[in-house]
């Protein structure tokens, strides 16, 4: 008699807040579909409490992050490349469910634009801070900071090299991220997770949410503790509420250039200062 045929465990996909994978604490979830309308996985709905968690993670890991070296940091983004490396497969398998048309070449990019960025962890303040020239007794010099904890919208297209040309830059300098997920293909920023709570990061520097962006966006706009926000995959149409609701405590809003996310322009330096504070420094000099 022939072996029964088996049925596939489907993915439920979780949420990944302070190095832990909780389901939402409403229970809500919605159906993730592949690009032919196959039901690929469950994502977790992330609610407004749920974002608040996130938050309240990212802002406990702030400071310890921050105060790791830059060199120590650039060999954690390094590893998340390396872990990356070895789950291309399944990488490009989503890739592949969300219609990518090149899911190895979006795999590959993801994986040196980590590279790339981890190469800066140690160079940004020398190459983009700098001394300044003042006519008087002083010494000045001027070296970027962390801004704290930055909210990331991902770009629904671009479901894994959007989503780590946005956060890579976000956390070289010290700052902790909360993502929000692309909506319709969240399953490689899930698996993206999955390589982070593996990795040497620790648990709350990046926190991703699934869900509703619609729904998550104008808690994230508007949350006290959040200090900027990465606005690059909010609908056009939500951006005024968005900027209303950041100025509540002046928040920093930044958008990528609208460019190849393939092309050498779309991973630079100054994605790294976009979300960093530039502290100058006067210290007298002389008699």
């Amino acid at each position: 008699m022939s072996a029964p045929e088996r049925v596939p465990v489907k993915r439920t996909a979780k949420l990944f807040i302070g190095g832990e994978f909780p389901r939402s604490e409403s229970g809500r979830a919605y159906e993730v579909l592949s690009h032919d309308g196959r039901l690929l996985a469950w994502a977790a709905r992330a609610s407004r409490k749920d974002l608040r968690d996130a938050v309240r993670a990212a802002r406990d890991a702030q400071p310890g992050w921050a105060g790791r070296t830059p060199y120590n940091r650039g060999q954690i983004l390094y590893r998340v490349a390396e872990l990356m490396e070895g789950r291309r497969a399944q990488f490009e398998a989503e890739l592949a469910d969300a219609g990518a048309p090149d899911p190895r070449r979006g795999v590959d990019a993801a994986i040196d634009r980590w590279v790339w960025y981890a190469g800066w962890c140690d160079k940004v303040h020398q190459v983009l801070g700098g001394t300044n020239p003042v006519a008087a007794p002083y010494f000045n010099f001027t070296i970027p900071e962390p801004t704290g904890v930055v909210g990331i919208v991902a770009p629904p297209d671009q479901a894994l090299l959007g989503l780590v040309s946005r956060l890579a830059p976000a956390i070289v300098s010290g700052n902790t991220a909360v993502v929000i997920a692309s909506e319709p293909s969240p399953l490689p920023a899930v698996s993206l997770a999955e390589v982070l709570a593996t990795s040497d990061v620790p648990g709350g520097v990046v926190n991703v949410l699934t869900g509703f962006t619609r729904e998550l966006v104008p808690w994230l706009a508007g949350h006290m503790d959040v200090n900027a926000v990465d606005v690059t995959g909010v609908p056009d149409d939500l951006m005024p509420e968005v900027e209303a609701l950041a100025a509540e405590n002046m928040k920093r809003l930044h958008r990528a250039p609208d460019v190849d996310p393939f092309s050498p322009q779309a991973q630079s330096p100054y994605e790294i200062t976009a979300l960093c504070e530039m502290k100058t420094v006067w210290h007298p000099i002389g008699a």
